[in-house]
């Protein structure tokens, strides 16, 4: 019991630190998107990425960041905060890892295929990366929990993906497939590989009582585990 009260409380200690860390990152973006507007977007022009310009390279990580109006930051902010605190809550440290290789993956999609001078700028390549990675976690790490969130996720936000195709118009569906590709991407980089090492080598000693549950505990063991490391039993 002990132990699941510590995994618990850990967690949550966890999913804290991602609900003030979306909050200060959308908090941040609406700040630079006050100081944008106020200079007519002339951050959104001077720091986007632009097809095959070295010179841009450098806006992977600023692009994000910025935004062309009002109507473009506030479509993203929502899905920016839900998807990004639900990448989060499992660890942050792990989610600044992922944040930085869906920024690259999602930029260097649109410098390497876009056409045309156009800047793009814009967190929606984070939305779709986060959006991805919280679809496909829970299978690569094995937790139930995880996965049911990511079939759920998943069946409420598949029309996301109508916007990540080619021809999309209006939009920059190159950043939103390289987005997405590098949310999986980060999914398989950053699985739990200590619990897959638990799982497969832990029962070593013959006559060990009280450890962790056998890899041949039924499904249902581990999805009480799951429930219970939330707090649910």
């Amino acid at each position: 019991m002990g132990d699941t009260n510590g995994r618990a409380e850990v967690m949550v200690a966890e999913a804290r630190k991602a609900f003030f860390v979306m909050f200060a990152f959308v908090a941040l973006i609406w700040l630079v998107q006050l100081a944008n507007a106020a200079d007519g977007y002339d951050l959104s022009r001077d720091h986007g990425v632009v097809p095959g310009d070295a010179d841009s390279l450098p806006a992977l990580l600023s692009a994000p960041l910025l935004h062309w109006s009002w109507n473009h930051i506030e479509a993203n902010s929502g899905p920016l905060f839900v998807f990004g605190f639900l990448a989060a809550y499992r660890g942050v440290t792990r989610f600044l890892g992922l944040t930085l290789l869906v920024a690259l993956t999602s930029g260097m999609a649109v410098w390497l295929f876009e056409r045309g001078g156009v800047d793009t700028v814009g967190a929606s390549g984070l939305v779709f990366g986060y959006f991805g990675y919280v679809v496909v976690r829970g299978l690569f790490d094995r937790h139930l929990i995880d996965t049911l969130i990511g079939v759920v996720m998943a069946a409420s936000f598949a029309y996301l993906l109508t916007v990540a195709v080619p021809g999309t118009p209006g939009v920059s569906w190159l950043g939103h497939l390289g987005g997405l590709a590098g949310g999986i991407l980060g999914a398989w980089l950053f699985r739990d590989r200590g619990k897959r090492r638990s799982a497969s080598g832990g029962g070593g000693g013959g006559g060990g009582g009280g450890g962790e549950p056998s890899a041949t505990a039924p499904p249902r063991a581990d999805l009480h585990k799951e429930l219970g490391d939330l707090g649910l039993l």
